[in-house]
């Protein structure tokens, strides 16, 4: 990659790991679009597996107690493999400059999240197995496909009325569930090799510093600002990620 291109992803990287840290969630969510502007999706999802994996298991052990805090939602698990599987197949097959459209969808879906809470999704808690179920393929094609299926489990867990401190390590085993399917499927595809994971070590381990340090950061700093700026700047990257789709055609 260029120097700018390295610069982007080191920034990407680092400003992720701290809204990771801070909120608990959301380092694809910022990661991928922003790595999505300079690079193809493909590519912006390759980078990145790594350090989302590091991340996430940082995140679900952080703290202890996390065996209790997954119980019940553990079935969230098979559903979000399986789908996300298909989700990556479809990232490996066809041409991946659509799915910045897709993405720019999901941020759009995340800063509407507000008003989606209120639809009818009551057979979500009469039936949790389906809701389970429904959810955990929806997550798990958006993240094989996108990187991202934050949107998705935030009308799940919001629909559950599930506490942080549940939502926390539930959206994070998802999420470990997602990479793990891309991994198999990108290796199986012949799109990872050892040289990009000797190199995405280091944004790993750059990512999980940022993490660290949002961690620590999270009892001082007021998490309504990091969740203000996170809107702000996802409000910039979808209107640039469908422009860029355009300005490819």
């Amino acid at each position: 990659m260029e120097l700018f291109e390295l610069v982007v992803v080191a920034g990407a990287l680092v400003l992720a790991g701290l809204v990771h840290g801070t909120l608990g969630i959301g380092f694809p969510l910022v990661s991928t679009p922003l790595l999505a502007t300079v690079l193809d999706v493909r590519h912006a999802v390759l980078i990145t597996l790594l350090p989302t994996i590091a991340v996430n298991l940082v995140s679900i052990v952080h703290g202890g107690g996390w065996r209790a805090r997954l119980a019940g939602y553990w079935p969230l698990a098979p559903w979000v493999l399986g789908a996300a599987v298909c989700g990556a197949l479809l990232l490996t097959v066809f041409d991946p400059r659509p799915f910045k459209l897709v993405l720019a969808a999901m941020i759009i879906v995340y800063l509407n999240v507000q008003r989606i809470r209120f639809l009818r999704l009551t057979w979500v808690n009469t039936s949790p197995h389906l809701g389970m179920a429904v959810f955990g393929v929806l997550a798990g094609l958006s993240a094989g496909s996108v990187n991202v299926m934050v949107p998705i489990l935030i009308i799940y867990a919001l629909q559950r009325k599930l506490a942080k401190e549940q939502m926390v390590p539930v959206f994070n085993m998802c999420f470990a569930c997602g990479k793990i399917s891309q991994v198999a499927v990108f290796g199986t595809a012949g799109l990872l090799s050892g040289k990009l994971l000797l190199a995405t070590a280091a944004g790993a381990a750059l990512a999980v510093l940022a993490l660290v340090i949002g961690i620590r950061l999270r009892a001082r700093i007021s998490v309504a600002t990091y969740e203000a700026i996170l809107r702000r700047l996802l409000l910039i990257m979808a209107p640039v990620l469908i422009g860029e789709f355009f300005w490819e055609l």
